[in-house]
């Protein structure tokens, strides 16, 4: 089977993380398919550019394309690979992603129906996405991301310190600033909490490092920068509690990393975190930008480890869920189903020709 993955293939770069597309089109090579992709342009309409041509020069190279999907400026690019899939009748899984894509489905339904129909398949990687793009006759299956869960071994926590440890791009929608202000919070009853921020600056690292000064934090708080594969598990397996700020969410791949290594989740419960984390079970939720709330819940589980056993037991259970070796078949149960449904397309095309011509 030949496979094309279309999106932001950035993360062989350094300093761009790996997306979800650049991950599956890695394992599903290992694990013998034959794989394409593109494109690593960093500049978005170079990316466009190469991508188009990729698609238009190897359109018989491939059996089923794969898109990433996100909102805003990105949906020129679904708009333009679903148009040639159609034109080349190769066969197309979009997969969308995003935790905004829901909001930009909303505002503009119609762009959106457009533009999703032209997939012969529609997945989301949670049920909250899924289930919040309400747009009639089309059907989105959820398959999770995926997680090379063998990367990431398992320490459970129980008794613990106040080590924090947050790891997003510093963006608003991030709010790398509630982090600072939850630390600030924290020290007023317990002096030895420290915070470890990690991610690529998109606007809000300077700021947020000078709200730490301001707040007097400086010494309790350590920049990470960008993490690669291995600074990452060093940080996880350091770290006592994750905390996840973000005004807006789909589901985290870095929270169900923190849980596959048996740390106990914080988070805000915005957008899908809620059809991610089940409070008490499989982590702790707080109102969005509640800063008092997330400060408490982060005292509550440095006072009661068997909370934080339950939560670092749990979290790698669901961590679990998404491991290569079981999304993997459902992966390959959806690329067969597409691939009868374009031979059933194709027979019937054959058979109404045919009988066109005998009548």
């Amino acid at each position: 089977m030949r496979l094309c993955f279309i999106g932001n293939m950035l993360g062989e770069t350094a300093g761009y993380i790996p997306t979800q597309g650049l991950i599956m089109a890695r394992l599903f090579s290992e694990a013998g398919f034959d794989v394409t992709s593109a494109s690593p342009k960093i500049n978005k309409a170079a990316r466009l550019a190469d991508i188009a041509a990729f698609l238009i020069k190897g359109r018989k190279r491939f059996d089923i394309v794969v898109l990433d999907v996100y909102s805003g400026q990105n949906l020129i690019m679904a708009e333009t690979v679903g148009r040639l899939c159609r034109l080349f009748k190769l066969p197309l899984i979009m997969v969308l992603r995003g935790g905004n894509l829901p909001h930009f489905a909303a505002k503009r339904p119609r762009m959106m129906r457009r533009i999703l129909e032209r997939a012969d398949s529609l997945i989301a990687p949670s049920a909250f996405l899924a289930g919040s793009i309400k747009i009639p006759g089309l059907e989105i299956r959820v398959i999770p991301n995926i997680l090379d869960l063998e990367k990431y071994p398992f320490r459970e926590r129980s008794a613990i310190s106040p080590n924090l440890f947050w790891m997003r791009s510093f963006h608003p929608i991030y709010n790398p600033q509630m982090a600072v202000r939850v630390l600030a919070e924290l020290k007023k009853s317990l002096p030895g909490a420290t915070l470890t921020m990690a991610g690529v600056d998109k606007g809000l690292e300077d700021e947020t490092k000078a709200a730490a000064a301001e707040l007097g934090l400086t010494p309790s708080v350590r920049f990470a920068g960008f993490l690669d594969a291995a600074k990452k598990r060093v940080e996880f397996a350091r770290a006592d509690i994750f905390i996840n700020t973000n005004r807006v969410d789909n589901m985290p791949v870095a929270v169900v990393e923190a849980c596959a290594m048996g740390l106990p989740v914080v988070a805000t419960d915005a957008g899908g975190l809620p059809f991610l984390l089940s409070h008490g079970e499989t982590g702790l939720l707080v109102p969005n930008e509640d800063v008092k709330a997330m400060a408490e819940a982060v005292k509550s589980l440095l006072n009661d480890p068997s909370l934080t056993r339950k939560l670092s037991r749990n979290g790698r259970k669901l961590a679990e869920r998404s491991a290569w070796k079981n999304v993997r078949f459902e992966w390959e149960n959806l690329f067969a189903e597409v691939l009868n449904k374009k031979e059933t397309v194709a027979g019937i095309g054959f058979l109404k020709r045919n009988s066109t011509v005998e009548n």
